[in-house]
């Protein structure tokens, strides 16, 4: 961690040492960030597909801690959470068959693909407090971000506020031991814009085997090579270790949550890692109408994990580069907006595994032993993509847009030999995904859209294994058919925000992973999906006097999953709600500010019941989740600021299952484990003290 702060430094030096005299003025007196409705438009120069975007205004209702539950606030998206380190994304039910991890997404930082090359992603490498917004697009209309048919999550770092300089940093502590700090030095100034990041977060976690620690740095920094032309870095670099509790059956759920699994404390089982990602970005305008933005980017991903039935290591390099080209033809009455480019990730991913002797360990937890397993996959993701924005008139335009995917798989077993050696390549056809959209504006604010779009979802190496490790041939992408209509209204002086969406995706060679050991699943194309349903989003802005601001929002979110044709053996769950899925799913809340200092942001998070098997035999129980937050914040003179905030999690101290598991099985006689249990009643408080230069 030193020598990367030395490296950063020097790099910072060269910069500034290289820019213009600092322009002479006045003590800049530091604002908060400005806290507006949230964008209705995409910051991604998505033309006319429609996306929604979370920022500060969302953010600042939850703990420093939960981007889970900001993320949460949007219709479509649920997060199941484990852990801090165990999410599991699933935007319109795609994903909610995924056992562990998000894939069938991807997801981006600051336009850099961070979904490594088997297709999951892992968001709990990023910290909340540093994100300026967090961008969704829901199902498989982001044909510049691959078409996948969950869709994307674009990640954008803060930026500097013009010609500023100042020192940012919000302390908190809470229960469970929770300690959180993190620093941010921002900088504007002639051609340099920096942004500095040191996070550091440490809790013990409400069960047992369940602490987290965690270490992070994040340099954004941009140079203004000329009027034309700006280049920016960015360094990600995180270090944590995390306890894993892991799942509990349906006795251990109800009366005793915060046990951890049994052999998961045994062998005080846990994961370590680093995690590092950089990234160069070029920003060119050849002239008004054609611009370029380039990126290559490397990152690198070390993980260590001792489990029960044994002990992986695991080291990832990851590569590649994107582009996109964007411009617009003027014709006599009109505008035809484009854009194309093309995006490839490589990366090299070696694991081992190793016996754990825990049981022999004297109670102290995991030993490794011998070594039983060691491979290597190669994996190549390319995309190329482009849109044709095309206006008909002044208020209806299309655009149609076409994404090209290509995806490699080698495999490379290199412990076994000869008949066991289960090496092999798997080489998938491309695929090509077209996308339509239209739109029709009633005012500059008010509009009706439509989309029909294909999407696709790769299955992993491991997917595409029989029980006998050998690469299955016959394994097919998933493909599916999206179709929507929405609106995106402002009414009432613009005063409501109101977002609505009714949609329905056809998914065929469903991949299904059938567990055939304690860490051993393969993967099978088992049928085909329906996902349909009803998306609502609204707030309302409620100037109650001139001091006093209240803002309610609802988000709510109707899922109509099933099976049509789903045959699993002797088995025939055709016409069974999807696995995984809530039915009804609702946010709520209500944000009162009084005088721009005093705040009250108030929560709350209902989730219906969720079949947990296929045969939909057994239910999770549906929950209430109520949060609050109060504080107070100030200008103290010119160049001090001061942001003081109390919040409690859970008030009515509610047993529920923040994540579940799908059709587990009980090995040895024991229950099944299909429920992680969330955080009991919990408290926080922050102090954010900020101060200009």
């Amino acid at each position: 961690m030193k020598s990367s702060l030395q490296f950063l430094f020097a790099i910072i030096f060269l910069f500034v040492s290289n820019a213009q005299e600092p322009i002479q003025r006045d003590s800049i007196t530091e604002l908060d960030e400005v806290i507006l409705l949230d964008s209705l438009q995409s910051a991604s120069d998505n033309g006319i597909i429609a996306t929604k975007i979370v920022g500060p205004k969302v953010f600042q209702n939850y703990s420093p801690v939960d981007m889970v539950s900001a993320i949460n606030q949007i219709s479509g998206v649920y997060i199941l959470s484990g852990a801090l380190n165990t999410n599991r994304i699933t935007i319109r039910g795609v994903g909610a068959r995924t056992l562990f991890g998000t894939d069938k997404l991807r997801l981006y930082y600051n336009d850099i693909p961070i979904t490594n090359g088997s297709g999951f992603s892992t968001i709990e490498s990023f910290d909340l407090e540093n994100l300026s917004s967090v961008e969704v697009i829901k199902g498989p209309k982001a044909t510049n971000y691959g078409a996948n048919l969950g869709g994307a999550i674009l990640l954008n770092s803060k930026q500097p506020t013009n010609e500023s300089t100042y020192f940012r940093n919000n302390f908190t502590l809470g229960s469970y031991n929770l300690v959180k700090n993190n620093l941010q030095f921002s900088l504007k100034e002639n051609k340099i814009a920096l942004n500095l990041h040191y996070g550091y977060l440490e809790t013990d976690g409400y069960r047992e085997n369940n602490k987290f620690k965690r270490e992070g740095l994040l340099l954004d920094l941009n140079y203004q090579i000329n009027p034309k032309t700006n280049i920016g870095l960015l360094f990600n670099h995180v270090d944590y270790n995390a306890q894993i509790p892991s799942s509990l059956g349906e006795t251990d759920f109800k009366e005793n949550p915060t046990k951890a699994a049994f052999t998961w404390k045994s062998a005080k089982g846990y994961e370590d890692n680093k995690y590092s990602l950089a990234g160069l970005t070029l920003n060119h305008a050849f002239s008004d109408k054609l611009k370029n933005t380039s990126s290559i980017f490397y990152s690198y991903l070390d993980h260590y994990e001792p489990r029960p039935f044994g002990i992986l290591e695991e080291y990832t390099n990851g590569y590649g580069f994107r582009t996109k080209f964007a411009g617009a033809w003027t014709t006599n009455e009109s505008k035809i907006d484009y854009n194309f480019g093309a995006e490839l990730y490589k990366d090299e991913y070696q694991w081992s595994e190793f016996e754990n002797l825990y049981q022999d360990n004297n109670g102290q937890g995991s030993l490794q032993g011998d070594q039983f397993a060691d491979n290597k996959e190669f994996r190549r993701q390319f995309n190329a993509f482009g849109n044709l924005l095309i206006p008909f008139g002044k208020a209806f335009s299309t655009q149609i847009g076409l994404n090209v995917n290509k995806t490699y798989y080698d495999f490379r077993d290199e412990f076994n030999q000869g008949a066991d050696n289960k090496s092999a390549e798997r080489d998938f056809d491309a695929i090509v995904l077209p996308s339509l959209n239209l739109n029709y504006s009633f005012s500059a604010v008010n509009s009706i859209y439509a989309n029909i779009s294909r999407g696709f979802s790769n299955p992993t190496v491991e997917e595409t294994l029989t029980p006998e490790g050998v690469i299955n041939p016959d394994i097919a992408q998933e493909t599916g058919m999206n179709y929507e209509i929405g609106t995106r209204f402002r009414l009432l002086d613009q005063r409501l925000n109101l977002n609505m969406a009714i949609y329905r995706m056809d998914i065929k060679n469903l991949l299904v992973a059938q567990r055939v050991g304690e860490d051993q699943y393969i993967g099978k194309n088992a049928g085909k999906t329906q996902h349909q349903g009803l998306e609502l989003d609204m707030e309302y802005n409620w100037d109650i006097t001139s001091k006093l601001r209240v803002t309610p929002f609802i988000s709510y979110t109707y899922n109509d999953h099933s099976f049509v044709t789903f045959v699993d053996e002797d088995n025939n769950y055709s016409g069974n709600p999807l696995t995984g899925v809530p039915k009804n799913r609702l946010n709520s809340g209500l944000q009162a500010q009084l005088n721009n200092k005093f705040y009250w942001y108030s929560t709350h998070q209902y989730v219906g019941e969720i079949p947990m098997t296929d045969a939909n035999t057994l239910y999770s129980e549906a929950f209430n989740v109520v949060n609050s937050k109060v504080g107070y914040k100030n200008q103290l003179g010119k160049k001090l600021s001061m942001d003081i905030a109390f919040g409690v999690n859970n008030i009515f101290d509610v047993n529920y299952a923040q994540s579940v598991l799908i059709n587990t099985t009980g090995f040895g006689g024991a229950e099944p484990r299909y429920y992680y249990p969330g955080n009991d009643r919990n408290y926080y408080g922050s102090l954010r003290l900020g101060y200009s230069l």
